[in-house]
């Protein structure tokens, strides 16, 4: 349990450090319903982090020696934009916190750090969302200033179910391109690999300082 002599640090993760945060992340899907499977979320953490596809905030637990005892919870967030505002945005689509560390300001450390470094990456937002009945996370982020969308409906759409089936694609059903298509995408190969570099340094956001 947590004392008096245990300071929080909280700090951006590290490919090093998944193998510390992936039991929490199973933990926390759990909290969603979702089996436990500690593997796969180990593979997930580490497939978002070596991408530059997603930030993972860890708050480590130190004793008073400077011994990492650890990990007390985490915060991931992905990046994306407003095309309204013309500026990134983050969301931060899962936060949480160890059972042996709750009630102590985790939680809220975890969402102001996250807040923080949205600002240094230069994100005009941060959306979040959480279940109706979770009244003990809606009065957290609004307390930080979060308020509930009241202009406009979100939506959303399972496309991997098994209960609905794919729609049907639209026009031609071949996957295979014509003569002229193979001979254009052999003069001008698609960009994926570049593609994904640029987005992984665009989100590379130096540490702060202190």
């Amino acid at each position: 349990m947590p004392g008096s002599a245990i300071r929080l640090l909280v700090e951006p993760a590290h490919l090093s450090d998944v193998e510390l945060i992936a039991p929490l992340f199973d933990a926390y899907r759990g909290f969603y319903g979702a089996a436990s499977d500690l593997a796969a979320a180990r593979d997930f953490l580490v497939a978002r982090l070596s991408c530059g596809e997603s930030v993972v905030l860890m708050a480590i637990a130190e004793s008073g020696e400077g011994d990492r005892d650890s990990v007390a919870g985490f915060a991931q967030l992905y990046p994306s934009f407003s095309s309204l505002a013309l500026r990134r945005s983050m969301i931060l689509n899962d936060l949480y916190v160890a059972p042996d560390h709750r009630r102590v300001g985790v939680g809220r450390r975890l969402l102001r750090e996250s807040i923080a470094y949205a600002l240094r990456a230069g994100a005009a937002r941060v959306e979040l969302a959480t279940e109706i009945t979770n009244a003990n996370a809606l009065a957290l982020y609004e307390s930080e200033g979060f308020e509930q969308d009241t202009e406009f409906v979100h939506l959303s759409r399972a496309t991997l179910s098994e209960r609905r089936p794919a729609p049907e694609p639209i026009g031609s059903v071949s996957t295979m391109p014509d003569r002229s298509e193979r001979s254009a995408q052999e003069k001008h190969p698609p960009l994926a690999t570049p593609a994904r570099r640029f987005l992984s340094d665009l989100y590379r956001v130096p540490k702060s300082e202190g």
